[in-house]
């Protein structure tokens, strides 16, 4: 590993969760020990104080039934047993003070404990309590108990074994935490490389994306973890950038296309003009050439501010009620000297009234479009229908077929978009924007427009719109 990538490897996110694992392994490993610890210490100080109660009651049953001769023999052998740096006893008046007690030589530095005495003449239980010697590392359990009316005892066992344990229990547990946390970094690292190596295919890829390399797709494996849906949703953003791009691309080539031949008209009139131009009329027919130009130029850029707006949500329908049929019949009528000029039958089939909330004014523009095509690529001795269905359900839907010269497949998903012309030559009036405009009207109404078409037969518009309440 280069001297970079160790230095950017604390700011890692595989590092960072490593931490987390290891230190959260550590921490609950800790807890668990001092558990055990405590329950280990508490058993054993347990059976330390079950041992000196149970030698308490023995002297107690000595005392009362053989004396206090008998007691301090049975004492003086089992120290002596015992161990003499293990055990020790003492029998102390009710002052406190030794009248009898084992080989004390070992413990001469414990004293006895006045206010232990004092509870006990107090009715107070046997007294227990740990002390630690002065220069010593062992601590010692003792106890205080009346063995009669007149007859303390005070009985000490040194902790020395139960300290060898419990250190024991600790190295073993020091030993093993190190390495189980080391195994624990292992495992969380590998864990975390696992875990961010799909984020790094991300990462690389769209690297490779901002260098330009659109055709750049992240591998997905069928896992079907969180890590692959996030590479599925890149991949399809980018396919979708993709497709926006070379649909911007298109646009921007049919918009300079459009664009072109009507200022290259006006510049090769008022070129002509000022060259060969003798009288005023020939002035005046460069003006209204110009003029007719800049209002094609202009009703394109205002369609194309219209269609923005309308998807975007800025030009909003009036929201008022409109008389669908009343619609559809101006819209035919305005269309039927077209029609009869191309020797096309334009027939009209809406007798059921039908109310929708919307601007009256879009709604008609929205017709006048489709018809428009409809009329443009039907041709003579064709026919038009436009019918009006679903009146009594929730939304109504306007028909609009031809028997024209129809759609291909290669074109039909792409014929509402902005410039698009399935006349690729451009040979035929237009600028591609009207099916745009009509599907974003329709949008804007609460509705959407579905088409199907068959090649040299013909084509079907459906305007779907929700009715009024």
């Amino acid at each position: 590993m280069s001297s970079g990538k160790i230095l950017r490897l604390p700011n890692t996110l595989a590092f960072r969760l490593t931490l987390w694992y290891a230190g959260i392994f550590a921490l609950c490993s800790c807890v668990a020990f001092l558990l055990f610890y405590t329950l280990i210490t508490s058993v054993l100080q347990e059976r330390t104080d079950q041992e000196l109660l149970a030698q308490a009651q023995r002297f107690s049953t000595l005392l009362a039934g053989d004396g206090i001769g008998a007691v301090n023999n049975s004492a003086v052998i089992e120290a002596q047993a015992a161990g003499e740096k293990k055990v020790f006893f003492r029998l102390l008046n009710l002052t406190g003070e030794a009248f009898s007690s084992s080989n004390m030589s070992y413990w001469k530095d414990i004293n006895v404990d006045v206010g232990a005495i004092e509870k006990l003449l107090r009715g107070s239980g046997p007294i227990l309590e740990t002390i630690t010697i002065p220069n010593r590392s062992d601590e010692v359990r003792i106890l205080y108990a009346m063995l009669n009316p007149t007859v303390i005892v005070q009985v000490g066992q040194a902790m020395e074994s139960q300290a060898r344990l419990l250190e024991a229990f600790k190295r073993i547990f020091i030993i093993t935490m190190s390495f189980l946390i080391v195994l624990a970094a292992g495992v969380g690292w590998f864990m975390a490389r696992r875990a961010v190596s799909g984020i790094e295919a991300v990462t690389h890829t769209a690297q490779k994306i901002s260098g330009g390399s659109l055709q750049e797709r992240v591998p997905v494996k069928p896992r079907g973890d969180e890590i692959d849906q996030l590479a599925t949703t890149f991949n399809g953003m980018v396919d979708r950038i993709q497709t926006l791009l070379t649909e911007i691309k298109e646009m921007s080539d049919n918009i300079a296309h459009d664009l072109r031949s009507p200022v290259t008209r006006i510049r090769g009139t008022a070129e002509v003009t000022l060259t060969t131009g003798k009288s005023l009329e020939d002035y005046e027919n460069m003006a209204a050439s110009t003029i007719e130009d800049c209002d094609r130029l202009l009703d394109m850029i205002n369609t194309m501010l219209l269609i923005s707006k309308t998807e975007a949500g800025v030009e909003k329908p009036s929201g008022e009620e409109v008389e669908v049929v009343a619609l559809i019949r101006r819209a035919c009528e305005l269309f039927d000297p077209i029609a009869e000029d191309k020797n096309v039958s334009l027939n009209c089939y809406a007798a059921e009234k039908a109310l929708v909330n919307g601007d009256a004014r879009m709604l008609q523009r929205m017709l006048a479009n489709i018809l428009d095509n409809a009329v443009k690529y039907t041709p003579s001795g064709g026919k038009i229908e436009v019918s009006l269905t679903g009146a009594k359900n929730h939304n109504i839907t306007i028909s609009i077929r031809d028997t024209g010269v129809g759609i291909s497949g290669a074109d039909l998903n792409r014929i509402f978009e902005r410039f698009y012309r399935c006349d690729q030559s451009r040979s035929q009036p237009g600028t591609g924007l009207g099916l745009s405009l009509a599907r974003a009207i329709a949008r804007a109404h609460g509705g959407d427009i579905t088409v199907t078409s068959t090649v040299n037969q013909g084509s079907s518009f459906n305007i779907t719109l929700p009715k009024a309440a």
